[in-house]
């Protein structure tokens, strides 16, 4: 059945306080978690390089003992290549990950004076640095309004209905228009977890969904 504009705003309201309730009970994102930490929008950014493709407990620990050498970009570029691989192994590409942290680093000290920028497209400037990773410095690390989609995001949001689009980038910029502020920046921490634990992208676990009655299954072949 076709909902209109209106009712999907309801609804996803509805979606929000469910999904923030339930999200509790589940372990937060890496970077979330090095946030409420103290963490600088410096290590934040670091830290998500690392995240990419990695697993978060992978993350954790190589941020944990990478940040014991150094939590600064003149800091880091101190360090010789060896021992910032030997503290991020094993993430994925940790030697490629080694030669972007060291790159952003000079790049830092060179153009922004060690300090790493808040704005979005500054941010996509530097190497290996996308939307996603821009979007995380922004909000975890600044404060500012701004959604991070990745794969979870771009998938469950067309799945439900909310939006119809064909990239993540373009989910960024429907879910602009469409969402209301107060939820960008928990939405990603909500639907990672929440794509890992029931809204697979093959075979959700429709049984177990407590937002099954608000969601359209578009493009669900099959379930459990």
């Amino acid at each position: 059945m076709q909902t209109t504009s209106a009712t999907k705003r309801v609804q996803f309201a509805r979606i929000a306080s469910v999904l923030g309730s339930w999200s509790q009970a589940w372990p937060r994102a890496s970077v979330t978690e090095l946030r409420d930490q103290g963490a600088t929008p410096y290590m934040i950014l670091i830290s998500t390089i690392l995240s990419l493709r990695t697993k978060d407990n992978v993350t954790d620990a190589a941020s944990e003992r990478l940040f014991k050498l150094a939590q600064t970009p003149q800091k880091m570029i101190r360090l010789r290549p060896e021992q910032i691989e030997k503290a991020i192994h094993p993430v994925g590409f940790f030697r490629t990950k080694t030669k972007t942290i060291l790159e952003i680093s000079k790049i830092l000290i060179g153009e922004y004076q060690g300090k790493v920028p808040d704005d979005i497209d500054l941010l996509m400037k530097l190497k290996g640095v996308g939307r996603k990773t821009a979007n995380l410095v922004l909000t975890l690390g600044y404060g500012k309004p701004g959604i991070c989609v990745d794969t979870h995001v771009h998938r469950i949001t067309n799945r439900w209905g909310y939006v119809q689009t064909k990239t993540p980038d373009q989910t960024e910029i429907e879910l602009r228009k469409k969402m209301p502020k107060r939820y960008w920046i928990p939405i990603n921490d909500w639907l990672v977890t929440f794509g890992q634990k029931i809204c697979r992208p093959t075979s959700p676990i429709c049984s177990q969904c407590p937002l099954f009655k608000y969601c359209e299954r578009i493009g669900v072949k099959s379930s459990r």
